[in-house]
């Protein structure tokens, strides 16, 4: 008759005890979460910069992380929270004069079914349209508004990662409970992740923006700052990317009767912007990292659906951490299980 280890039952208690609790704070501060993500892809890209003012240039630890915190917001977040406040404002402007732009889209529409035959939008299509814009102002206040709290949260947990990075890195690598070479492929790993999801995939979209704004200069696109904004944005959106810009501003300006301008935008949308993507793709691929395009697919609807627009950069990165884990967990479980099968078949063993 077997019994059951009284130690593994107290193990297997405790354990349980532990991920009961830890659901418990997760759910009540699940809204913190991205705050907390962003300082750790910051303390990523700062952590060698820190080490290197604290260890070698004998810099003060709060003075050191003091100086990369504001440097990251002067280089990343203040050209991000400006052309969200340019959005905004175009989005203030947008409902305030819904019915002057209802009546611009049905203008638009009436002359490209004369030159097609085609009728794009119904009544009924219009419809759902004024309606969507009129609920769409309060939707994008509020996303501002938790982004701007995620940040707070963000440098908060960042100052404090950052000043004790060394006992913070010893505390991990004694408590996680995987073989050494494990913990260090995990670093490793977690680095090139966060570089080429956090760092690539808004570094190709602004320069895939520049290229736009070049040919927006060129074709005298009217507010060309605008959509140089919403061509960065929509360039981080996978399949679609910048051409969900480019694309129906051509078919805008030639059904207003600029015919060369929309043409002239549609061939370097598709010729010189399309091009670009992959071409900066490629050198992103071989500087930092190369990101699977089912990864950016998948983790961009995860991302949004978790938590809003700055999932974009956040969802992927969450996937691919999940596959980073499996690959550990095969390592560090399936490898040596296999291993041992495979000695126990050999010819010539016992037992």
């Amino acid at each position: 008759m077997s019994y059951i280890d009284n130690d593994r039952i107290k193990q297997v208690f405790f354990l349980l005890l532990i991920i009961a609790w830890g659901v418990l704070l997760f759910s009540e501060l699940y809204s913190l979460f991205p705050g907390f993500l962003g300082a750790v892809t910051l303390y990523i890209v700062c952590r060698k910069w820190m080490l290197h003012l604290v260890e070698e240039r004998n810099w003060k630890k709060s003075a050191a992380a003091a100086v990369l915190m504001v440097l990251s917001f002067i280089i990343i977040l203040l050209p991000f929270g400006l052309l969200i406040n340019l959005l905004t404002a175009k989005a203030r402007y947008a409902v305030k004069h819904s019915s002057q732009l209802i009546q611009g889209i049905e203008t638009v529409n009436n002359r490209l079914q004369q030159a097609t035959g085609f009728n794009v939008l119904t009544e009924a299509r219009l419809q759902r349209f004024q309606e969507a814009i009129a609920n769409f102002l309060p939707t994008f206040v509020g996303a501002t508004f938790n982004t701007v709290t995620a940040i707070a949260i963000m440098y908060f947990v960042l100052y404090y990662m950052l000043v004790y990075a060394r006992e913070m890195e010893s505390g991990l690598y004694s408590y996680i409970p995987l073989k050494d070479e494990n913990v260090v492929q995990l670093g490793s790993e977690l680095k090139r992740m966060v570089i080429a999801n956090a760092v690539g995939i808004p570094l190709i979209a602004f320069v895939q923006g520049v290229v736009a704004l070049i040919g927006y200069f060129i074709f005298r696109v009217p507010q060309p700052m605008f959509w140089f904004v919403v061509t960065c944005f929509t360039s981080m959106l996978p399949i679609v990317g910048a051409a969900a810009v480019y694309v129906p501003l051509g078919v805008y300006l030639i059904a207003d009767g600029q015919t060369w301008q929309g043409v002239g935008v549609l061939i370097y949308g598709f010729a010189v912007v399309g091009a670009s993507d992959n071409i900066f793709r490629f050198m992103a691929a071989k500087k930092i990292g190369n990101v699977h395009p089912l990864i950016t697919v998948f983790g961009v609807i995860v991302g949004v659906s978790l938590f809003g627009f700055i999932g974009l950069i956040f969802g992927p990165l969450l996937i691919s951490m999940f596959i980073l884990l499996l690959k550990i967990y095969s390592n560090e479980y399936l490898v040596k299980k296999r291993e041992v099968k495979v000695v126990k078949t050999e010819p010539g063993t016992k037992g």
